[in-house]
């Protein structure tokens, strides 16, 4: 892997978990969870889709295995985050939950695809292992809230958005255009995408 790229997916896989974990701990926070549960919400939230990633393309060890400072990171965060949340509990709101799960959704599908692709998958299931990368986080978060994950239950367009945002970093790439360049355009367009369709309130057909 071109190492400009492997320390943008570095950066990028951080920024990442952090955004995830963020929004497992406002999601945690409106669910009235303890430490513990905050905890276990935020850590599903940010690894569960690298995990499933990893499970389907056999990559060992996992990626938080790996990197067990982030886990760390979170674990400390948990005890302080509810007091935090709830001293800043008239700014995070829906739309915070928002924000941050899209950051997430973009970073995270187009790391993905990049770590699939460089694994040497075709490109279509490069692209899937982005989406699931992208969205898995947030359907074992909202299983373990006891909630229809949101990806079923909202119309508009989540996994659609990363889908195309993979499609262009794959682009980017045959195109021979900077691995850098392409992860950064493909991930502001997923986020992007994302917030303006939520705003304009662009729905999928039934």
């Amino acid at each position: 892997m071109h190492p400009r790229l492997t320390l943008a997916l570095s950066i990028i896989e951080g920024l990442a978990i952090f955004a995830f974990a963020v929004s497992g701990f406002i999601e945690a926070r409106k669910r009235r969870l303890d430490a513990v549960g905050t905890f276990l919400v935020a850590t599903v939230t940010a690894f569960g889709g690298g995990t499933v990633r990893d499970v389907l393309l056999g990559r060992r060890p996992f990626y938080w295995v790996e990197h067990q400072t982030y886990v760390i990171v979170i674990f400390a965060l948990s005890f302080f985050a509810p007091v935090m949340l709830r001293m800043a509990s008239r700014v995070l709101s829906e739309r915070a939950l928002l924000i941050a799960d899209a950051v997430g959704l973009g970073l995270f599908s187009v790391s993905g695809t990049s770590i699939a692709l460089e694994s040497g998958m075709p490109w279509f299931i490069s692209a899937m292992m982005g989406v699931v990368t992208g969205v898995f986080g947030g359907i074992l978060r909202d299983v373990l809230c006891n909630d229809v994950p949101l990806i079923l239950r909202d119309s508009r367009p989540y996994a659609t958005c990363a889908l195309a945002g993979c499609g262009l970093y794959l682009l980017l790439a045959k195109a021979d255009v900077d691995p850098v360049y392409s992860v950064l355009a493909a991930t502001a367009f997923i986020l992007i995408a994302r917030l303006v369709t939520f705003k304009l309130d662009v729905r999928l057909p039934h």
